[in-house]
């Protein structure tokens, strides 16, 4: 089973979900192969048994690329077993974390062409002393609307890993 992983993402821990994920696949059998959104081929999709994709929020947005590629390969995604999962930090709310709750997860699916056959929704990460000064800011300024953590020299993690794995092991089941 030839399965590829891809990422959206702007400061890296989307892709390191994808890799926990990737892991659980190959213990469960599965070949993977985990790339950046931008840069797949429609070769390399077509070749693919089994395509999971991977994305990040940045300020109420997933990235213009992601909705390119799900109108792009549409057919393509519809004719494998597939999946998609967001990654925001709105997710460590427990009214926020699944995709019925989950307003980018919502928002998503109304824009996208692509309608995934698995949804999965992760809470993210924040860490300010990696962003630029902008950006901690604004993440800074938006935390503190949404009672988050505002501490500049912190670097907090929301993931519930627990459900990355179970979302994995749903994934490798199909």
């Amino acid at each position: 089973m030839k399965t590829r992983i891809l990422y959206s993402t702007v400061d890296g821990h989307t892709k390191h979900i994808c890799n926990r994920i990737a892991d659980a696949l190959r213990q469960a059998g599965e070949d993977v192969e985990v790339s950046c959104l931008d840069t797949i081929s429609e070769a390399e999709l077509a070749a693919s048994d089994k395509i999971l994709v991977g994305a990040s929020i940045r300020y109420g947005k997933h990235r213009p690329a992601l909705f390119e590629f799900g109108k792009r390969y549409q057919t393509l995604l519809e004719g494998k077993t597939n999946a998609f999962f967001t990654v925001n930090v709105v997710a460590r709310k427990p009214l926020k974390n699944t995709p019925d709750t989950n307003p980018y997860m919502q928002k998503f699916l109304t824009l996208s062409a692509w309608q995934p056959q698995q949804l999965g929704v992760f809470a993210g990460k924040i860490d300010y002393p990696k962003y630029r000064l902008f950006d901690r800011t604004m993440i800074r300024f938006i935390m503190w609307m949404t009672k988050g953590p505002t501490d500049i020299t912190g670097t907090f993690e929301f993931t519930d890993w627990d459900r990355v794995d179970a979302f994995a092991a749903e994934f490798a089941a199909r």
